[in-house]
């Protein structure tokens, strides 16, 4: 019973630190910016401003991408960041749905069977916010030479971790007979 305690208290801590990855305002951070997924504030005149991220030119190309005879077509910032939103939410509502199929499993699933389907659920997440984190450090703020990763990149790291970690137990636990 406490192992079965301590899985839901770690899936449920892992999707807090999902959502606030996904939603706080720090995975760049200098002195006068703080950018998030969603937006940017800048600090002028001892006040913060709050600029949508959706308003970026369409037309910026990539500063990573240097042969654009080798590529057909370069992604714009634009599109790597819709990318990394929507990963992110995957990532979230993923998470959510296997607490809930993993909570439906322990009184539907016959006993000695495997949870495999919420493990799978919570491999799908954990793939979401790697691939979230994986681009938004291969891609954005590359040519940047002040400020650093903020306290929500951690978080989606981590996040990474505690959903692998819940994966793999969802895989290899068995619903045990009394």
């Amino acid at each position: 019973m406490l192992v079965l305690a301590g899985i839901i208290v770690l899936h449920i801590t892992t999707i807090i630190l999902l959502l606030v990855a996904t939603i706080d305002n720090a995975w760049w951070i200098t002195d006068t910016v703080s950018t998030d997924l969603w937006g940017r504030l800048e600090l002028t005149n001892s006040i913060w401003h709050y600029t949508n991220l959706k308003d970026y030119p369409a037309g910026q190309e990539n500063p990573a991408v240097k042969n654009r005879a080798v590529m057909i077509r370069a992604l714009t910032v634009t599109e790597y960041l819709q990318t990394i939103q929507a990963t992110s939410v995957l990532a979230c509502i993923f998470a959510i749905l296997a607490l809930f199929v993993f909570v439906a499993q322990l009184f539907t699933l016959p006993k000695g069977q495997r949870f495999i389907f919420t493990g799978i659920l919570q491999l799908i997440a954990c793939l979401s916010i790697m691939i979230a984190a994986s681009i938004y450090t291969a891609q954005l703020h590359t040519g940047d030479t002040v400020g650093g990763y903020g306290h929500c990149y951690i978080l989606a790291w981590i996040s990474f971790v505690l959903t692998f970690l819940l994966a793999v137990t969802y895989l290899v636990l068995r619903k045990k007979s009394e």
